[in-house]
């Protein structure tokens, strides 16, 4: 089986500052979470493109299988489709001999190292770094495809743990057949609809996900984060004066300044 090197990995882990997913991501949760969960799902930066990242994949072995260089925007965190769809791999830009791209989950080198929490599998890598954010309580994976990895020999490194499927809108009924697949080997899955049942038209029109339904309210920290970035002379102002973001409900006014009111 083929791989690739570790140092290859190490040596994309920065320049985030030039990160279009990134960027985006910060802009929701935060620039220290947003480079924690980058980190921790070893999400790299590509020279490709301008931009661009790159999703490894790496087994729960260590292996690391492959890498997925992809371009977002950055400040609607939709990937680039024009005038192509920037997608390509890191074995095929390297031109890496005899190389044999056998995928495994994004997100998989995790499994070892969280054992307590169910895991959950979403399709998009965007949105299993998201939903980790909003939803800790389980262990996300994605697929990176509508149904790349749902087959016999993938999912064999989640026997013994129990697995919900959170299906984009539009693979709601693809990922429902693959149930049979986790039960035939042996693995406790169940399927996700409620996104499918609380959807409108328009919403399952563009396929949506876990995601879009999660950031649809953007926090506090969220907003402040998007104005800082388009606005530089903002965030030297709340370094310098080290200024903390409080919540409407946390706001104590002073004795002096109600003195004043």
């Amino acid at each position: 089986m083929s791989r690739i090197d570790d140092a290859m990995v190490a040596a994309t882990m920065r320049g985030y500052d030039r990160n279009n997913l990134f960027a985006f991501v910060a802009a929701i949760i935060g620039s220290e979470e947003a480079q924690r969960l980058m980190e921790m799902y070893r999400v790299g930066s590509s020279k490709h493109w301008q931009g661009a990242t790159v999703f490894w994949q790496i087994s729960a072995d260590g292996n690391v299988r492959g890498g997925k260089i992809m371009l977002y925007d950055r400040l609607t965190g939709h990937r680039v489709q024009e005038p192509f769809p920037h997608i390509n791999w890191v074995h095929s830009v390297l031109k890496l001999p005899d190389f044999k791209l056998t995928q495994c989950f994004f997100g998989e080198h995790l499994l070892p190292h969280i054992r307590d929490k169910p895991v959950a599998i979403v399709e998009s890598e965007k949105t299993a770094i998201l939903a980790t954010h909003y939803l800790p309580q389980y262990l996300w994976l994605a697929t990176g495809g509508k149904c790349s990895c749902l087959n016999r020999e993938a999912i064999k490194a989640l026997r013994g743990r129990e697995v919900m499927l959170v299906p984009d809108l539009n693979a709601t009924d693809d990922w429902r057949k693959k149930l049979t697949l986790f039960d035939d080997s042996g693995i406790n899955a169940t399927l996700f609809e409620s996104l499918e049942q609380m959807a409108t038209y328009e919403q399952r029109e563009q396929g949506l996900d876990i995601a879009d339904f999660l950031i649809a309210e953007q926090t506090p920290h969220g907003i402040l984060e998007q104005m800082m970035q388009r606005n530089p002379a903002l965030r030297q102002l709340v370094d310098a004066l080290k200024l903390e973001l409080v919540g409407i409900e946390d706001y104590k006014p002073s004795e002096s300044s109600l003195k004043s009111e």
